[in-house]
């Protein structure tokens, strides 16, 4: 039986969307591709047809708006318009209330860093190619001259993520809220942008 047009391109979606939402969650190592594939909705052994092992999908989970043209804010709220500047923008939507607060659609720079930094060598390559996507990004708009604009936006994007994953990781919430504002605003300022 033939399936139709765009099938395996909507179930490996589905199969990435599974894991980034367990993964976020629970981090890789807990996470089972059965778990996975029983949350997408599959059987495991359709797993195999789309990638050839567990490494190889997280690999791929790491795309996020930085890298992938297609992925959808989940962040209710939280818009990003096109027509302005985007530096800014990225900076209050990556810092928001919304993204502190959705586990799961998380950017995976900021769930999944210990799991990257204990990974092999190519995992970390696909965590610096978003890395370098968001630099490329905020870059743009960062009022600083060519050579310090690159670095500038390396540590608004690090300010960004640490600022979130430190936030997450305490149980005060009134001091998580502290630290994000206070992230958005040295962020703002790194950039040149009106706080």
């Amino acid at each position: 039986m033939a399936y139709p047009t765009g099938h395996k391109e909507r179930v490996r979606a589905k199969i990435v969307d599974s894991a980034r939402s367990l993964f976020n969650r629970s981090g890789f190592d807990r996470v089972s591709v059965d778990s996975i594939m029983s949350h997408a909705g599959l059987t495991r052994g359709a797993f195999y047809s789309y990638f050839e092992s567990k490494n190889d999908l997280y690999t791929e989970v790491l795309g996020c708006f930085f890298t992938d043209p297609t992925w959808k804010n989940r962040w209710e709220g939280v818009e990003i318009d096109a027509a302005a500047e985007a530096g800014p923008q990225i900076v209050r939507a990556y810092l928001s209330r919304q993204h502190f607060d959705n586990v799961e659609n998380s950017c995976p720079m900021v769930a999944l860093p210990g799991d990257v930094a204990r990974g092999d060598a190519r995992l970390k390559t696909a965590f610096e190619g978003v890395f370098k996507a968001m630099v490329n990004l905020l870059g743009r708009d960062v009022k600083a001259d060519n050579a310090a604009r690159e670095d500038t936006a390396m540590a608004i994007a690090a300010l960004c993520i640490g600022g979130m994953v430190v936030a997450r990781s305490m149980n005060d919430k009134v001091l998580a809220d502290r630290l994000r504002d206070a992230a958005t605003g040295v962020a703002l300022e790194l950039g040149g942008w009106a706080a």
